[in-house]
């Protein structure tokens, strides 16, 4: 009774606080643990998304994590917006993440200013699931324009931050930080296993910040227990021909 006489007035007092819901209906992206750092506990949708990384393994790792949210978010329909002045980005990789290639449309602005001017347009756009941005520096002026787009479209995008000259304030709704983890593999087979991070939400409007491990799998994204646990696993096929 307690617990719901609490989870009325936080409902009631983030309107209060300048909340505003997405249009959309909420994505589960199978995070557990990490929904309770959002506002109702739902990843917000209709707005932008800061990811800092000050190495290029933590950039390598931030658009993993990103491509795997964008391939939730693509499965409603629609296409994404890449911009990025790098072309690092090998698109075959992207449908490890649930993206069909011939779906993300890859812009190269030739600088930051283009970036953020096609950034704004691209979230001012019906029909894209989700704008990716790769923009080392951006003031907090040009930042509001990209929420006043997102908040008049609904559209969601992520601003990738690498290197940038300071932590000024922007008008995000949340910054992020994403290290790369060791993979594990099953049956302690060599090779490499699935991606794994260390996110940190550093920042987040009407929620709380907080650290957790993430994995992504064949079925999504997936917490990693923080104790070791004792796993109920299948017999691998190769087994299973020799018994059967």
């Amino acid at each position: 009774m307690k617990a719901e006489i609490i989870a009325r007035l936080q409902r009631e007092i983030l309107p209060l606080q300048g909340f505003k819901p997405a249009q959309e209906p909420a994505i589960d992206m199978g995070w557990n643990e990490l929904n309770n750092a959002f506002p109702n506990a739902t990843f917000p949708l209709g707005a932008v998304h800061e990811f800092l990384s000050n190495t290029s393994e933590q950039a390598a790792a931030t658009a993993g994590f990103v491509s795997g949210i964008t391939g939730h978010l693509m499965a409603r329909g629609g296409a994404c917006l890449w911009l990025t002045s790098s072309r690092n980005v090998f698109p075959p990789a992207l449908s490890n993440f649930g993206i069909d290639p011939h779906r993300v449309i890859f812009v190269h602005p030739r600088n930051e200013n283009e970036c953020h001017w096609a950034m704004e347009e691209a979230l001012k756009t019906e029909g894209l699931a989700a704008v990716i941005a790769s923009c080392s520096n951006i003031s907090l002026t040009a930042s509001r324009r990209l929420q006043l787009a997102v908040e008049q479209s609904g559209n969601t995008g992520f601003l990738l931050r690498h290197q940038p000259a300071g932590l000024n304030p922007v008008a995000t709704i949340a910054r992020w930080r994403i290290s790369p983890l060791a993979t594990q593999t099953d049956y302690n087979l060599p090779g490499v296993g699935f991606p794994r991070w260390n996110v940190e939400l550093l920042k987040i409007r009407n929620g709380k910040p907080g650290t957790w491990q993430l994995e992504w799998t064949a079925t999504g994204f997936r917490n990693i227990p923080s104790q070791p646990q004792a796993i109920s696993v299948q017999q691998p096929w190769w087994q299973q021909q020799k018994t059967g």
